[in-house]
């Protein structure tokens, strides 16, 4: 093989590293097969699988038996209940939830409540629920794995939350080399963080410019959970095209160093 050639292979090898269209084609490993298959899980969670490839998208993020994981704002718990039996016994999942606020309405949802449940149930042992303000949500030691996925957008809807000082606090709960994976509802390019309040969307160029200065490296990128249809105009939750909304991943290295 030539000079010329030995470039090329290395810069087709280097797109791979930094593209997820492949996660997808690779064999789904046999627990986190059995994660999702889990009897336990709700069947609404079940029947919303087929869109939100649930196991592909953890082998994309490197789950595997033995991994820590803080799971920012778990809501329902969909990914919660599948982190669980995907890392096992020697594995553990924090489920971080931003505390209420004082001056919250009287008919805002407990958020911490479906969550507390899971860990609750001794089918998920390993799950354990963190309650605190945005400024100290953090798992109580360092973690492999930060996972959020359709709320980052939310950071820049919530009042008095400084989107730098949490994707710094994220960079700190993580092990050196540990990675912090963001799945979020696609917004139109170039229009940043414009659409997040009103049509729960963002840029993921904005995503990759704020986490990146935190101090991450990117480390990967998919387009799994892509969907041609979706111009980015709708609200997710109009049903017209709710489930069904242009998401991308993005998957960011704590240098090991």
């Amino acid at each position: 093989m030539n000079r010329y050639s030995l470039v090329l292979a290395g810069a087709f090898a280097a797109a791979l590293t930094l593209s997820a269209t492949g996660a997808g084609a690779k064999s789904i490993p046999a627990d986190i097969a059995a994660a999702v298959a889990d009897s336990n899980r709700p069947d609404a969670d079940k029947q919303r699988d087929a869109n939100r490839k649930p196991a592909e998208s953890l082998v994309f993020a490197g789950v595997k038996p033995g991994v820590q994981i803080a799971e920012f704002f778990p809501g329902g718990g969909y990914f919660t209940r599948i982190f669980s039996k995907a890392v096992g016994t020697t594995g553990h999942v924090y489920a971080l939830v931003p505390e209420r606020p004082a001056d919250a309405p009287a008919d805002m949802p407990d958020f911490a409540a479906k969550v507390k449940a899971i860990a609750a149930d001794p089918n998920y042992p390993n799950v354990t629920v963190t309650v605190a303000a945005m400024s100290k949500l953090a798992p109580p030691a360092p973690v492999d794995l930060v996972w959020t996925s359709l709320n980052y957008h939310d950071l820049h809807n919530l009042a008095g939350v400084d989107v730098a000082a949490f994707n710094k606090l994220m960079f700190d709960a993580l092990k050196p080399g540990g990675v912090y994976v963001v799945l979020d509802h696609a917004a139109a390019a170039g229009s940043g963080a414009r659409d997040t309040k009103t049509l729960h969307r963002i840029d993921p160029e904005t995503v990759k410019t704020e986490v990146l200065a935190a101090g991450f490296k990117l480390a990967g990128s998919s387009d799994l959970l892509h969907q041609a249809g979706d111009d980015h105009t709708l609200k997710v939750f109009d049903p017209a095209i709710r489930g069904k909304t242009d998401q991308f991943i993005l998957k960011f290295r704590k240098p090991a160093k």
